[in-house]
């Protein structure tokens, strides 16, 4: 399914629309016009950067956030509104303290009578008018949030679906410039504003997804779900799924109900950051200097935030999808699009020739803008990486529709101003002929109304349904995202339009009630998380290590018996060798000096390989402390020791840093102290049989002339499922959670294609004692000892049952090795 995560690291899953802001009060159903809806800012994938094997994640995870509030900078998801600047220059500045107490103070009368958003105006020098109604805006939230729900919903044609998440961050960005831009507020005000129209509903969704995930999840996947409330309520949820994400093994689990929060921490974090920056600007400079001087902020953080977009995606996917300062630029480009509408509005004061100019220019623009928007969801896929320079292609197509709806705006006469009839467009952008009217449409305004709450409520319905009955076909995750409208709907109807209508002076109201959908999220994700701690056990000191036989079809020595699960399901996921500083990142190429047992011993065991030979560092360890010798780790995870090229999920590309790696480390091995034992291990699943073949071919040459004696552990069974949350779900029963021989094994080109007899490889193949007999299916549990700690990877434990079975295979008499001191 779908998830949250980078394009090449399994993508995010789905976007926050954006927060709804508050209608000017002309604008009021009692006014004549129907309350708007607030879509939701959007955000990649509920699937990109998890590391999450591919077959389960979405590459994107999107998340559409609410829209900026007319004086919160909220996105408005129901009504999109301009307003014109007001006219006269800023009052006098006064002392430097002063001028902090008055950003911080300043009150806004009449608070629900102020636009929703201004996109575009210069703050000095033009009347303020009547606000604009943007419908164009409202259709383009609803266009974004339907791209990311039919991603993550897996409907096949929109595979780069993810990419209305940055739909959406450019709306932001363009919304809450032109908001602050025409009428600067005080930050208490700005805070208070925005709290209001983005916290109560997401606290809602929240609650709910913490009483859902507890009645219905096993108690491990509610200890992490509970984590993630903690961080969606506090607004980090990005970072710590870029800790999580850029983690490889923690990675291999499933994605989280919250993940889509990812995107509401970005917007929240870049509002903080933005509404600082231009209501300062607004207490120090006015006019044009005001504008120049932003123009000169959006360009420089802009450029700096792109620079590091390209690079992460290149290097580090989930930091490049999830972190802020790689996201910062999408806002800027709307930004800029904000400012760029101010300058053409100027230019198009009356109706005449260059309104007409500008309409056969404007409308090819809009229409250019939509086409690139399209193109990417229908062209871009989980391949793609992402965002980097590919998500230029969204965030100017956005830009450009923006541009050509909010540039027809006459400064001189107010918001609502035709620029020119022969433009052939409105103060709404919706011009005749042009994309704005097409994205004026019902269906596409209502989506965009619900954006928001819709992009909150889907994901959890997703992910827990699929998390309690396993992968489900597309048109029935299609039906499940339908049937999520509805909790939608109502928390649009009881949640967010009362708060947003309601009275009250808007600071300490809005701070008052951002406070509490703090703190009952938080409540919540704590009471979940002291339940499944309860449920699962308390974890306790580590048990002693059963003894483990040397040879035969037991795993355990004989007399040994294990009385419950070792390790306890408590422990289990954490349950990794020592040493997992040795298995480098994915971005480095070169392994660090990194020793265990007697370091000054010239004579040492080098452990060679990825992830699946580094989880044997526990059993090689006691091979190597028995005879008094160092042993060697050279690790990198997700990287074949067989010499050939692969393609990295999370970094979205050819993991080219692997070959630099092998590289090295064989010329490593050649040239430093010859070795007492080389021990290769590693996932057999890497390519094609033969491509795996001759791979091994390549690397077997250049081992073997280090001259040293070459032993290899063949890989272990592969569950593909996360065995601990198995156990977890079926209360720890022992014979629960089998999984197929058929897929659980590849043929092995060293094991079954002879090349370990024709490069004189000692082979210890452990298969048969961890899938005994000859039946369809392979046990998670034997004699009691929990054989796997996640979808692939032995627990640590395991490792230390077999160390003696590893010494007699691998160090036996037979091997010409000394045997233990």
């Amino acid at each position: 399914m779908p998830t949250a995560v980078p394009p090449g690291a399994g993508r995010p899953a789905a976007e926050h629309p954006p927060a709804p802001a508050e209608r000017p009060a002309a604008e009021h159903p009692s006014a004549g016009r129907p309350p708007a809806e607030h879509p939701p800012a959007e955000r990649p994938i509920a699937g990109r950067p998890s590391v999450q094997p591919e077959s389960t994640r979405s590459p994107h995870t999107v998340h559409p956030e609410p829209a900026p509030d007319a004086a919160a900078g909220a996105f408005p998801p129901d009504l999109v509104h301009l307003a014109a600047p007001a006219r006269g220059p800023a009052p006098a500045a006064s002392s430097p303290a002063r001028q902090v107490a008055k950003l911080v103070a300043k009150p806004v009368a009449e608070p629900d009578a102020q636009p929703d958003a201004a996109p575009a105006g210069d703050p000095v020098g033009e009347p303020r008018g009547r606000a604009a109604f943007r419908p164009d805006i409202e259709g383009l939230r609803g266009v974004a949030v339907l791209a990311v729900l039919a991603f993550h919903a897996g409907v096949p044609a929109f595979t780069g679906g993810y990419v209305g998440v940055d739909v959406f961050f450019v709306i932001s960005g363009f919304l809450i410039t032109g908001l602050l831009m025409a009428r600067p507020l005080g930050l208490r005000d700005f805070a208070a504003r925005r709290a209001r129209r983005i916290l109560p509903a997401a606290a809602v969704v929240l609650v709910a997804t913490a009483v859902a995930g507890g009645a219905l999840l096993d108690p491990l996947r509610g200890t992490d779900l509970a984590r993630d409330l903690i961080a969606a309520a506090g607004q980090f949820a990005n970072w710590r799924f870029v800790g999580q994400q850029t983690d490889y093994l923690a990675a291999e689990r499933d994605p989280s109900p919250l993940q889509h929060f990812w995107s509401l921490g970005v917007e929240n974090q870049f509002y903080l950051l933005w509404g600082v920056l231009l209501l300062g600007l607004a207490r120090h400079l006015t006019g044009r200097r005001r504008t120049a001087a932003v123009a000169v902020a959006t360009t420089a953080i802009g450029g700096v935030s792109l620079a590091l977009c390209i690079r992460w995606t290149a290097g580090s996917a989930p930091l490049g999808y999830f972190s802020t300062a790689a996201r910062l630029w999408e806002f800027a480009v709307g930004a800029g699009a904000a400012l760029l509408g101010t300058v053409l509005a100027r230019r198009l004061p009356h109706p005449g020739r260059s309104a007409r100019t500008a309409g056969w220019v404007l409308r090819p623009l809009g229409w250019a803008g939509a086409a690139a928007v399209l193109l990417a969801v229908l062209h871009y896929d989980r391949d793609t990486p992402f965002p980097g320079s590919a998500a230029l292609l969204p965030a100017l197509g956005t830009a450009a529709v923006l541009l050509a709806g909010s540039a027809h705006r006459a400064p001189g006469a107010g918001a609502g101003a035709v620029a020119g009839a022969a433009a052939g467009t409105g103060a709404s952008g919706a011009g005749a002929g042009g994309v704005g009217r097409l994205l004026a449409t019902r269906p596409l305004r209502a989506a965009g109304r619900l954006s928001y709450a819709w992009y909150l409520w889907h994901w959890p319905v997703l992910t827990i349904a699929q998390a309690r009955y396993g992968a489900l076909p597309w048109p029935t995750l299609v039906a499940l995202t339908a049937a999520s409208a509805l909790p939608a709907w109502l928390t649009l109807r009881l949640v967010e339009q009362p708060l947003r209508h309601g009275g009250g002076p808007a600071p300490r109201r809005g701070l008052a009630v951002g406070a509490s959908a703090l703190v009952i999220p938080l409540i919540a994700g704590l009471t979940l998380g002291g339940g499944t701690v309860r449920a699962l056990g308390d974890a306790g000191p580590p048990v002693a290590v059963p003894a483990g036989a040397v040879d035969g079809p037991a795993l355990l020595a004989p007399g040994t018996r294990v009385l419950t699960l070792t390790p306890s399901l408590a422990r289990a996921r954490e349950d990794f060798p020592p040493g997992r500083g040795c298995e480098i990142p994915l971005g480095a190429d070169t392994s660090p000096r990194c020793l265990f047992g007697t370091e000054s011993s010239r004579d040492r065991i080098v452990l060679l390989g990825d992830s699946h030979a580094g989880q044997w560092i526990s059993g090689a360890l006691a091979l190597a402390d028995q005879r008094h010798w160092a042993l060697e780790v050279l690790v990198k995870p997700g990287c074949p020791l067989a010499t050939l090229t692969v393609r990295n999920n999370v970094l979205g590309r050819t993991f080219e840093e692997c070959d630099r790696w092998r590289e090295n480390t064989l010329t490593r091995l050649a040239t430093g102290p010859k070795p007492r034992l080389i021990l290769m291990a590693g996932l057999n699943r890497y390519g094609g049989q033969e491509e795996r073949a001759e791979g091994w071919t390549r690397t077997l040459d250049r081992l073997a002339a280090v001259g040293a004696p070459l032993a290899y552990l063949g890989d272990t069974p592969m569950p593909g499922k996360d065995i601990p949350t198995c156990l977890a779900a079926s209360d720890g029963r022992s014979d629960a959670c089998f999984f197929p021989r058929a897929s659980a094994f590849e043929r092995d080109p060293l094991i079954d294609g002879g090349l370990a007899a024709r490069y004189g490889v000692r082979v210890l193949d452990l298969a048969p004692l961890l899938c005994p007999g000859t039946g369809p299916d392979c046990p998670a549990v034997l004699e009691g000892v929990v054989l796997y700690r996640d979808t692939g990877h032995i627990t640590d434990t395991l490792a230390r049952v077999l160390a003696p079975r590893l010494d007699k295979g691998l160090l036996g008499p037979d091997s010409g090795l000394p045997g233990p001191a």
